[in-house]
């Protein structure tokens, strides 16, 4: 089915970002609970899809990024799965390196760019 197009909210799952380390879509085990909270979100609200933006630093090329960004994202939605949320109500996407968490370079600020986040979809009004 596709996607519901109503409105996104952003703040509800801002806090389960997920981080990865560079040049990587494996899932760490310190990210793992978020992706339990993400579940048990999905489980308590069945009208509400999710939204999986995958995002990179700036290193790499663009096209590179675009690829890892959507590696990162199905990650995600394949750890989902294998914890038992209904991830047919789970999309993904990837913004590469196009929409930085923080501007500038340096690891600090790279590490917070290798990323996932959840958007919750609301069902249409």
């Amino acid at each position: 089915k596709p996607m519901n197009t109503g409105p996104q909210e952003r703040a509800a799952l801002q806090a389960e970002t997920v981080y990865f380390d560079l040049d990587s879509s494996l899932i760490k085990s310190s990210e793992q609970p978020k992706l339990q909270r993400v579940a048990e979100y999905l489980t308590a609200n069945p009208t509400h899809d999710i939204l999986i933006e995958g995002h990179c630093d700036e290193r790499g090329t663009e096209g590179y990024n675009m690829s890892l960004g959507e590696r990162r994202a199905l990650s995600a939605r394949e750890y989902l799965a294998s914890i038992g949320a209904p991830v047919h109500r789970v999309y993904t996407t990837s913004y590469g390196e196009s929409r930085p968490a923080v501007e500038g370079s340096g690891e600090a600020v790279w590490a917070k760019n290798r990323r996932v986040e959840f958007v919750v979809v609301l069902p249409a009004q």
